[in-house]
């Protein structure tokens, strides 16, 4: 919900050739609390102050020299194409209301002004903006929500599987080489058991940390869920140099942690795939890069398997 403080602290420019005009609402919009106002006397200003602000809601004199109030309307709709533009249109012409509306303006008040009405036609016209911007601020955070780990704030399996869709695309269309590395944490269930599940969430974090360190900004790491992570490496100059990126990947690993003011020891297992010897699609190649680390894991972990080593009609690892 929108509270009175939010309302008092929204930002508000004051657009109007007339000094006296200016003085007035300012003074207004003092008495009534509003803790936030710009003004203008330059309509050709006005574009850039909001451009640089984003105000919460403008009042727009329409009747001024050199550009009128519809002229800078249609600049502001320009900025904010696909946005909400909180327009109060202030001028002493009531006949210019329905083409004020019509052009983009929320609200209208006609001068002389009755002090009264435009107090609450503002906060009214603030309430609905602010209302809208946690809105927009509430999908943002449940599209986030939707393509992003919770805890770690890493890519989910939704986002890496587009990620790798897109990276297998651009190694094909340029005859190139990627590669995946599908990564488990060895014996994570026991500092779950031993220090709880909090030092345990802990712990994933500061994993997510550093692998994201260890590779390069144009890959993807992404967590799978449980102590299983995913990285996606966009290109490689050639097959080889994957052994090189996996083992800086299990050094920055197993590196010591500290958790609650205890040392903790963390190791991984690592199976790769490599596009296209390993796999011409996302699944294949997921496929098999988990047969890898199933391998790695079998044969005494904290190890690394590259899919050409193995047989990729295995049994899935449990």
């Amino acid at each position: 919900m929108i509270s009175n403080a939010d309302i008092l602290n929204a930002s508000i420019l004051i657009v109007d050739d007339q000094k006296a005009n200016v003085q007035l609402l300012e003074q207004m919009l003092c008495d009534a609390g509003y803790r936030h106002m710009t003004s203008t006397m330059d309509p050709h200003a006005v574009c850039a102050l909001h451009r640089a602000n984003h105000y919460d809601l403008i009042l727009l004199d329409l009747q001024m020299p050199g550009m009128d109030g519809f002229q800078v309307m249609q600049g502001l709709k320009e900025i904010e194409a696909d946005g909400y533009v909180p327009i109060l249109v202030i001028t002493a012409q009531p006949g210019h209301k329905l083409r004020a509306l019509a052009s983009g303006a929320k609200d209208f008040v006609a001068k002389p002004l009755e002090l009264v009405e435009v107090k609450t036609r503002i906060h009214n016209m603030l309430e609905v903006r602010l209302l809208y911007k946690q809105l927009e601020h509430y999908n943002r955070a449940l599209e986030s929500l939707a393509l992003h780990d919770a805890l770690t704030g890493l890519p989910n399996r939704r986002l890496l599987m587009d990620r790798l869709s897109l990276a297998i695309a651009h190694a094909r269309r340029n005859k190139r080489t990627m590669a995946v590395m599908y990564l488990d944490l060895d014996g994570f269930k026991q500092i779950n058991d031993t220090l709880g599940h909090d030092a345990g969430d802990t712990l994933l974090k500061m994993v997510a940390a550093r692998l994201v360190a260890a590779v390069r900004q144009e890959d993807t790491v992404a967590r799978l869920g449980g102590d299983e992570f995913v990285i996606a490496l966009w290109e490689l100059s050639h097959a080889d140099g994957v052994a090189k990126l996996v083992s800086k990947v299990m050094q920055a690993v197993s590196q010591p942690y500290c958790i609650h003011d205890r040392d903790v020891s963390m190791t991984a297992s690592v199976g790769v795939g490599i596009y296209p010897t390993h796999g011409e699609e996302v699944e294949t190649l997921m496929k098999s890069a988990d047969m890898a680390l199933y391998e790695a894991k079998r044969t005494g972990k904290n190890d690394y398997r590259i899919a050409a080593h193995i047989d990729l009609l295995a049994m899935p690892r449990s």
